[in-house]
């Protein structure tokens, strides 16, 4: 009697068990990244009353089967269901991620590294990527010296930190020109104005100015290209300098004057001093197209014509860094019929590539992540850099992982172990998805289920109780 006691209070102890692990389920429905566990049960040890015996082909007495009462049930195992995808959450954060796939991030409290699905990251006031809970997001860094990504031991990930802040400016080395020269334009007959802008090293803004003026060829096919001026951003010429005394501004030559050539030409100004008009003496660079059908030929033989500069401005050392020869590329120019107008403009940056534009000074204005956890920083100068990447822990036995509360999981003896590099996501073939969060994998038919098959059990065990109870009072009932 005692013993159906007993194994029906082991039965109310697991289904108890059970019903916490269901509550705490469904309290955790809409937690980010949540892995919703499952209880199983074992029945325990069984008191045998009367052993097995084989049969005895002498007496002729078959054999029996043992007599054992059990008692009661236990908690075989709580399972978390960790591969389980949960349900994806929109949110068009740049930061928030989700992992397609049975990965891990890598997060980091007081030098341990733990591990977790929620996604839903964003940064310190060091500008160091980071968790809700302030643990910071491991991965790889840029090796400074080959500026590609080092997949050494796993290091927190800097965005807005103070050398990501700005991008460096460069100087200019490649532009083209596109648009239409006609022929019957009267402005090319005296030379028709087009500019170039470029940077120097230093983020400088310039503007060249080019003349493009016809050669009195029969076919007016023929045009000579010559360099007017070169303006600063201020639109003070770089062949001269002003002062100003009393209210009167005077101009003069700049000493030392800049070394300036186009289409290997070099060019000396000559400065107005009351007027600060430049003037340039060089040779032209010569621009042809075909006469018949209109289409860019050559400049002085070549697609391009090189304008070099050099100011002199660093005293000792050449000033050369500061500019790069810059390739102006012509091949983009048309001589078609356009009612007499012109129109040619320039472009900064390699006509094939785009590369060689040069940048002023920019400032971080966003950040984008790849498929792959590339992390990239994007600035107002039109620039793009490579700040890191985010990596990934895999485990032999991912429901191993003890669950410590904040999302986060440790490794355990039974769960395999952490490296310290961590692996690429694409290399198991799977990928983050940016601006989505990976909701929590709790299904509520399956819980509510659950809970009603263990408030009958519940409810069961307790019958047995009561049921033993009554019949312990009868048995104290046979005195009276």
């Amino acid at each position: 009697m005692m013993r159906s006691l007993y194994s029906a209070v082991s039965g109310l102890r697991v289904h108890q068990t059970k019903m916490d692990v269901i509550g705490n389920n469904i309290a955790n429905v809409n937690t980010i990244g949540f892995k919703s566990s499952s209880v199983n049960f074992s029945d325990v040890y069984y008191q045998t009353t009367q052993s097995a015996s084989g049969a005895n082909n002498q007496t002729g007495k078959a054999g029996t089967n043992a007599k054992q009462i059990g008692l009661g049930s236990s908690v075989a195992s709580i399972s978390t269901q960790i591969t389980a995808q949960g349900g994806s959450q929109r949110t068009d954060n740049a930061t928030d991620i989700m992992i397609n796939g049975d990965e891990f991030f890598i997060v980091s409290s007081a030098g341990t590294n733990y591990f977790t699905k929620n996604g839903a990251f964003t940064t310190d006031a060091s500008g160091n990527l980071c968790t809700e809970n302030g643990e910071l997001v491991m991965g790889w860094r840029v090796d400074p010296s080959t500026g590609n990504i080092a997949k050494t031991e796993v290091k927190s990930l800097g965005i807005y930190t103070n050398e990501n802040t700005y991008s460096q400016p460069s100087a200019t080395n490649a532009t083209y020109f596109a648009g239409n020269i006609d022929q019957t334009d009267t402005d090319l007959q005296i030379g028709k104005t087009i500019q170039m802008e470029f940077y120097d090293n230093l983020g400088n803004k310039y503007t060249a100015k080019y003349k493009v003026q016809t050669t009195g060829n029969r076919d007016n096919n023929v045009y000579s290209v010559a360099l007017a001026d070169i303006v600063d951003s201020n639109g003070l010429s770089i062949f001269e300098t002003a002062t100003e005394v009393d209210g009167q501004t005077t101009y003069a030559p700049k000493n030392p004057a800049p070394v300036v050539s186009f289409g290997g030409s070099a060019y000396t100004a000559q400065v107005n001093s009351v007027t600060g008009a430049v003037t340039l003496n060089g040779n032209a660079a010569t621009l042809t197209f075909n006469a018949s059908t209109g289409k860019f030929v050559s400049i002085n033989g070549d697609d391009f014509a090189t304008l070099s500069i050099s100011t002199g401005m660093t005293g000792t050392t050449s000033s050369r860094n500061l500019f790069e020869d810059i390739d102006v590329d012509f091949s983009k120019i048309t001589m078609y019929e356009n009612s007499g107008v012109s129109n040619v403009t320039s472009t900064r940056g390699n006509i094939q590539t785009g590369q060689g534009a040069g940048s002023t000074l920019g400032k971080i204005n966003g950040v984008s992540i790849s498929g792959e956890g590339r992390i990239y920083a994007s600035y107002d100068n039109g620039d793009s850099k490579l700040l890191g990447q985010i990596a990934v822990a895999s485990f032999a036995n991912p429901a191993g992982l003890e669950s410590i509360g904040g999302s986060l999981f440790a490794q355990s003896l039974n769960s395999g172990e952490f490296d310290g590099i961590g692996v690429e996501i694409s290399e198991n073939g799977d990928s983050f998805t940016t601006g989505v969060l990976e909701m929590s994998n709790v299904d509520l038919a399956t819980e509510f289920t659950n809970m009603i098959t263990t408030q009958r059990g519940y409810q069961a065990n307790s019958r047995v109780i009561s049921t033993s109870d009554t019949l312990l009072e009868e048995l104290i009932n046979l005195k009276r």
